[in-house]
């Protein structure tokens, strides 16, 4: 990826921390709705080119080179919102809404700065991509999925917190109880509940997958190592037999080495 595009991303990447961080760093008991307020008019302050940190200014050098629009930032800090206040969703819906707001958002961020191919696709198996000029949805798709991803591998820790981030209208399907949750059960019940979770994040990575086909050449692999990388984290659960309350699931540096050619291979050829 070229160097002012690495640059551009990692600005954002940033400013993604540093929201996050609001509410979920080590001193998120100190942010209130009047916080995230202040963190959204510095927002608008940096979209009008008025940088009132150090870090405000490589985003605002950003803003000036690619045409990012204003309303996934904010949409991020809703997201931060509904952390003050939730911890239950009761349906895939609510649960879909944060996940887009916390992680969707960075998708559409990213596109902005990684471009589509504009390059004529001329070949009978390739037509399909003349309608995902814009991988708007796919790219959103990809940050839900990691999203969910990052629930199912810290169910255990956001427990001993006091949050569920896996919809009660699930748990209710598999007959498994809050309790059952907080008291760190493995049973068939929550294998079979996993397995629905696991199996409902994987549907929106094959989704993402569809819309990095359509992205600008030199944005492919990262976006395809990145992928691929952290959804090995659901297979890794897998292999730990679905107990994430006492088993952290993480990928091995062998394995992320491995992952790489295969995620260069697929920019090419996919």
């Amino acid at each position: 990826m070229p160097e002012e595009k690495r640059r551009a991303i990692w600005a954002i990447y940033v400013w993604c921390r540093r929201t996050d961080e609001l509410v979920d760093g080590p001193l998120a008991e100190l942010t209130t709705p009047e916080t995230l307020e202040r963190w959204e008019k510095q927002l608008e302050s940096v979209f009008s080119g008025h940088p009132l940190d150090d870090l405000d200014v490589a985003l605002v050098d950003t803003l000036e080179r690619f045409a990012i629009d204003i309303q996934p930032f904010r949409d991020m800090i809703a997201g931060q919102r509904m952390d003050l206040y939730r911890s239950r969703y009761e349906t895939f819906e609510e649960l879909r809404l944060y996940c887009y707001r916390v992680a969707g958002t960075v998708g559409l961020m990213s596109t902005a700065v990684m471009g589509v191919d504009t390059t004529p696709h001329t070949a009978p198996w390739d037509r399909h991509l003349e309608s995902l000029i814009d991988p708007v949805g796919e790219a959103i798709d990809l940050g839900i999925a990691n999203q969910l991803t990052n629930i199912l591998r810290d169910v255990g820790e956001d427990a001993r917190r006091g949050r569920i981030y896996i919809p009660l209208e699930d748990l209710a399907r598999f007959d498994y109880t809050e309790q059952d949750l907080f008291n760190n059960v493995v049973d068939d019940r929550w294998r079979k509940l996993m397995r629905f979770q696991i199996q409902r994040a994987r549907k929106f990575y094959t989704s993402a997958e569809k819309g990095i086909r359509a992205l600008s050449e030199d944005a492919r692999w990262p976006v395809w190592s990145a992928l691929i990388l952290y959804s090995r984290i659901l297979d890794v659960i897998e292999r730990n037999q679905y107990d994430v309350f006492n088993r952290r699931a993480y990928v091995p540096s062998l394995t992320k080495m491995f992952c790489l050619p295969t995620a260069w291979l697929r920019a090419k050829v996919l």
